[in-house]
């Protein structure tokens, strides 16, 4: 006789589980003040050639293995968004972010060729192939759940937030460490916006999605050990990028 399958409750919080660990020492430093522009460049250049560039790709993989119309609907929409923006603001994501890094003071040129460090390489690799898994709902799990959530998806699961107001969205901008720290203008900030705009009910879809679909055991076992396994490259490369940018942990210094 198999062993009984968890309750729908009991997955969610197994996936919220995983999800609470999604948190890496050294974000203190990269949301806060002591950050110079190089340090800053190196982030976001590994976050742009690890998934910020081809996230819509991925979307569109899983989407193209024709999942329930329910799903495929709820993912075009996510397609569409992070490719054309016409849900918000009008410009896709990945455009979005390169105006932000114009306002950060690089050029669009220093995002073209990126090296990828060998920890990036290793979680973009994972973020490929789990995209190419013949199972959409894994997929769906890794790029939806895990990508797309953070440490507060327990949070924001339990006091959703139907629509943000002008002045909600205000105050998140004004708010921002890139605003705050480095005088990056709020202008040039739509990416921010465009996430506040479009993300009331998201993180509620993503996992009502992979709780309904996992139909066994088994099944939510490989899903909870593909975001344990995604959690486990994330914490490397972000180790990777702290190392980089010179980062010491626990020291209250950079090297």
């Amino acid at each position: 006789m198999g062993i009984k399958k968890r309750s729908s409750a009991q997955f969610r919080e197994q996936l919220l589980d995983v999800m609470a660990q999604k948190h890496h020492w050294a974000w203190s430093y990269f949301s806060g003040p002591a950050m110079t522009k190089p340090q800053l460049k190196i982030h976001f250049q590994q976050e742009y050639a690890s998934y910020v560039r081809d996230f819509p790709v991925f979307l569109a993989r899983i989407h193209g293995k024709n999942p329930p119309l329910k799903v495929r609907r709820m993912l075009a929409e996510n397609i569409y968004e992070e490719d054309t923006g016409k849900l918000s603001l009008g410009t896709s994501h990945p455009e979005l972010f390169m105006n932000m890094m114009e306002g950060l003071g690089f050029r669009r040129c220093e995002f073209e060729q990126i090296q990828m460090l060998s920890t990036t390489r290793r979680y973009r690799a994972w973020l490929d192939r789990i995209s190419h898994n013949a199972d959409w709902v894994l997929g769906a799990a890794v790029l939806t759940v895990f990508v797309e959530g953070s440490v507060n998806d327990r949070q924001e699961l339990l006091h959703p937030v139907k629509s943000k107001t002008r002045r909600h969205i205000h105050t998140k901008i004004t708010h921002h460490p890139l605003v705050q720290y480095q005088g990056v203008s709020p202008q040039a900030m739509d990416l921010i916006r465009a996430h506040q705009m479009v993300e009331a009910g998201h993180r509620h879809d993503a996992y009502a999605m992979v709780v309904h679909y996992a139909v066994t055991r088994s099944h939510q076992d490989t899903i909870l050990a593909a975001l344990q396994k995604s959690l486990d490259l994330w914490l490397r490369y972000r180790e990777g990028v702290s190392r980089a940018c010179g980062l010491m942990k626990n020291k209250g210094e950079i090297r």
